[in-house]
């Protein structure tokens, strides 16, 4: 075992001085140089043949030192967190002090230690009031018209017809503000039910009486709310042109549209949109109920001094998914952040609090699962991983990865923290 030495540095950071002895790294340089061999063209030797001597002869022995590095690196590093239980996080920082051919290896390793809890929250002095759930009428109706939105009919005005409050138009759209082109305003064809609201008050009115082909420019002033500072209580001026026009044509909510959708009937039809709103409910309070819970734990519970770079760490994860929700409703995150005024880094000054409260709320239900001494059992996390894996089962490289190490870790923390919100639940919510 290469000799270590643990030095405790601030900030809940530990240094680790490795000095790995010439005879301890021999059987890494005996690897090193047989991929080296298999990678290099030796004359004489078929790929990964050649001896060590022969290697060194080629490439030099420093070569093969440098290339057996890493191996030497973790593997060295990973067993002195192991035998010391040195619980960190993050990527450790690697200094090389020396590296000589035939001499002992010396390098450092600075890595932060997990925070730990101090003292865990007394959860049975702690209450979240369970939420009641109930669907209005008005809410059923709602989403029976939002069925009927789907099952609308669009069918392609005349030339003589004008548009009406109950039709589609698809226009070309430029928009300005003091005759400058507002960025993002411009839609060569943009479509607008003239059925629902707008979210420019005056824009319907203006449309209604337009024909196909037909231009028209006015000034409307945008809500003093809105989204975008820029434009907020501004005078905006439009420049439309009226492209196509449809005629809406929703089917009748009856019996017929029922059974249109494999219902009996209307009232077999308005219980499962019932069902289904009480469903979607029902987890959206369990969502909310689980969030109070858990903040309310972490609140109660005291900590280490948690470090920067965790904070960071989670600042930037909660950047990244931020960026991909964007994203996915097809916008891009640079002009979204432009629509808010905000920079990258301002927003990951306004991420901090939400970051730390995420951090410890981690942290609190680690402390909880090992108090608790809750686990997963192997044989239900072998369940869930070949459950995830029949997804995937016409694609060998995710497959390989879901049965990975890592991600056997990464599923085992998700079925721990499962057990630890049913755990908590059966406590504190009332």
């Amino acid at each position: 075992m290469p000799n270590v030495e643990i030095e405790e540095l601030e900030k809940n950071q530990v240094k680790l001085s490795f000095v790995v002895s010439a005879d301890e790294a021999v059987p890494y340089l005996q690897e090193a140089a047989e991929r080296i061999s298999k990678q290099t063209a030796i004359p004489g030797f078929r790929a990964g043949k050649a001896g060590y001597d022969v290697v060194k002869q080629r490439v030099g022995e420093m070569k093969i030192l440098e290339d057996a590095l890493e191996s030497i690196v973790r593997k060295s590093f990973v067993s002195a967190v192991l035998e010391h239980d040195i619980d960190t996080v993050g990527t450790p920082a690697i200094d090389v002090a020396k590296l000589a051919p035939g001499n002992d290896i010396e390098f450092t390793a600075t890595v932060t230690r997990m925070p730990k809890t101090k003292e865990l929250a007394d959860v049975s002095k702690l209450s979240v009031k369970a939420q009641k759930v109930e669907i209005k009428d008005s809410e059923i109706d709602t989403a029976l018209r939002d069925v009927q939105r789907m099952q609308t009919k669009e069918v392609r005005a005349t030339a003589e017809e004008a548009a009406t409050l109950n039709d589609k138009i698809v226009v070309s759209m430029n928009m300005k503000l003091d005759n400058v082109p507002v960025e993002g305003g411009q839609s060569p064809n943009h479509a607008i039910y003239l059925n629902e609201d707008y979210y420019i008050p005056g824009f319907k009115d203006q449309m209604v009486g337009a024909k196909e082909g037909d231009t028209k420019t006015f000034t409307l002033p945008f809500p003093e709310n809105h989204v975008q500072d820029m434009l907020a209580g501004k005078d905006v001026e439009f420049e439309i042109g009226l492209k196509e026009l449809f005629h809406l044509q929703p089917p009748e909510l009856d019996d017929e549209f029922a059974a249109t959708l494999g219902m009996k009937d209307m009232s077999a039809l308005r219980d499962t949109v019932k069902q289904n709103l009480l469903s979607e409910k029902e987890q959206g309070a369990r969502a909310s109920e689980e969030r109070e819970m858990l903040e309310m734990v972490a609140k109660k519970t005291q900590f280490d001094e948690i470090p920067d770079m965790l904070v960071n760490e989670e600042i930037q994860k909660m950047v990244d998914e931020l960026k991909r929700g964007v994203e996915a409703q097809g916008l891009e995150f640079n002009t979204y952040l432009q629509n808010l005024n905000k920079t990258v880094p301002q927003m990951k000054i306004e991420f901090t609090p939400q970051a730390l409260m995420r951090i410890k709320v981690a942290l609190a239900m680690r402390a909880v699962a090992k108090q608790e001494k809750i686990s997963v059992d192997e044989t239900a996390l072998d369940a869930e991983l070949d459950r995830v894996a029949e997804q995937y089962k016409d694609q060998k490289e995710a497959k390989d990865q879901i049965y990975s190490p890592q991600y056997r870790e990464y599923m085992e923390q998700i079925l721990r923290n499962r057990k630890v919100i049913e755990y908590l639940r059966g406590i504190i919510i009332k």
